[in-house]
């Protein structure tokens, strides 16, 4: 890198030098005695007087300055003559005599080579190059010299270690042939006995492989002989775990069949006798000397046109009609339980949605005896299920299958007869529960009898 050198960067005011001279190539000791004498002439120098570039770094210690910024002052020094001018007037304050004599070019043999050739860097007297030049050269046969130094003796130190190791070999060659010797005659005497047992082996092998001939056909017979009755065996055992799972499946399917009819049987059984017992309580018959043909005539002389008492027509939503179809024997309610829910409290959560209607619901089985199954969607998104009351059946359709599916199912499973109440406004459930035999009411009339609880 060039730098432009004018007569008023010299302090000795020489003039007659190049005004442009190339900056040298500095050996890497002075170089990094050039940084650091700089770095500790920054902490003398004005704020205003440093570089830009090198004002954040005037606050940090000389040695950790140098260590960050070694570049960057190397730089400025090489291309600010002024700033490397203010510096070398600091350097040449703290060099007293040493910094003198580069001036003068007279420089004390003693002194060392690296820390001249860095004032002189720095002052740039007339032939500084050639002292910087000189102490690239001092630096560089030092170096040579401990190098040359270090590989003597490294050399000194293998020659001993050879010397060492010729000794410890010849020792070990020694103990060798005694040993080689040893071995030899070992060997010769376990050839000969290897030659005798190779004999023998040669006869054992013999012997050997006729007896695994032998054993190899006897193997092979009984091979066939156990698959052949593995293979029997295998199909018995198929045919005998056929046998039994049809058994059992038979039995299982008849068990259930059987429970399902006895159930169904039992529930019309009661269902009818309750029925009997409560319509005679309610028509209290007397017993009648009067039969059916006696009250013909009579019937047919009765005034024509006579209006005859009229039962209270009930509304699709009276509470009533629920009332009085859950006073039936036996009866069984059935409840669409979201479609009761959204009807009723949409605003509320899907679970407190369910814990209302199932509170409710226990109710109305306290006071009527009723059986009660209300069906709800989707077990399993259901969280935090909430606690059943006695009397209440509380269903979630499975997988794949919805709560008006489940209805269905629960009705059709119904004997015949039993009186069987569908809450839901959905017109399909009604519809189909209505062709089996239920009584399908709106999810209001449930709303407003649970009003009543």
């Amino acid at each position: 890198m060039a730098a432009q050198v004018s007569d008023a960067d010299r302090p000795d005011g020489a003039a007659g030098e190049p005004a442009y001279a190339p900056e040298p190539t500095l050996p890497e000791p002075v170089r990094q005695r050039v940084v650091a004498l700089a770095s500790a002439a920054l902490s003398g120098l004005p704020l205003d007087e440093v570089p830009l570039p090198l004002r954040r770094l005037a606050k940090f210690a000389p040695n950790r300055r140098a260590r960050l910024a070694g570049s960057a002052i190397a730089a400025q020094l090489a291309g600010d003559p002024l700033f490397r001018q203010r510096v070398s007037g600091r350097v040449l304050e703290e060099a007293a005599d040493l910094g003198t004599a580069v001036l003068e070019g007279a420089c004390p043999a003693a002194a060392d080579p690296v820390e001249v050739a860095a004032i002189a860097y720095l002052a740039r007297p007339p032939g500084w190059l050639e002292m910087v030049e000189a102490a690239g050269e001092i630096v560089r046969a030092e170096t040579d010299s401990a190098a040359v130094a270090e590989s003597l003796r490294d050399a000194e130190q293998r020659v001993a270690r050879a010397e060492h190791d010729r000794a410890v070999a010849k020792v070990e060659a020694d103990k060798l042939r005694d040993e080689l010797a040893r071995l030899r005659e070992e060997a010769a005497g376990l050839r000969e006995e290897n030659r005798t047992l190779g004999r023998s082996v040669r006869e054992l092998q013999a012997k050997e492989k006729r007896a695994s001939e032998l054993v190899a056909t006897e193997k092979g017979r009984l091979a066939r002989a156990l698959a052949d009755h593995d293979a029997e065996l295998r199909r018995l055992r198929a045919r005998l775990a056929e046998a039994e799972a049809t058994a059992g499946a038979n039995r299982q399917n008849a068990k259930e069949a059987r429970q399902v009819d006895d159930a169904r049987l039992w529930l019309l059984l009661e269902t009818i006798g309750q029925a009997a017992v409560g319509l005679r309580r309610e028509l209290a018959l007397e017993p009648s000397h009067l039969l059916p043909a006696d009250v013909v005539a009579a019937e047919s002389a009765a005034r024509p046109g006579a209006e005859t008492n009229r039962a209270r027509a009930l509304d699709a939503d009276d509470p009533a009609r629920l009332d009085q179809l859950l006073a039936l024997p036996k009866a069984h309610l059935v409840v669409d339980g979201y479609n009761v829910t959204k009807t009723g409290y949409p605003d509320v959560s899907l679970e407190q949605q369910r814990s209302r209607l199932v509170s409710g619901l226990g109710g109305i089985a306290a006071q009527t005896g009723a059986e009660v199954t209300v069906v709800f969607d989707g077990a399993e998104r259901v969280v935090g299920l909430p606690p059943t009351p006695r009397g209440v059946r509380v269903l979630f359709s499975r997988k794949g299958e919805t709560a008006d599916e489940l209805i269905r199912r629960l009705v059709r499973a119904e004997p015949a007869g039993r009186p069987i109440v569908v809450i839901s406004s959905d017109r399909e459930v009604a519809d189909g529960v209505r062709r089996h035999g239920a009584y399908p009411l709106g999810s209001l009339t449930l709303i407003r009898r649970l009003g009543r609880v």
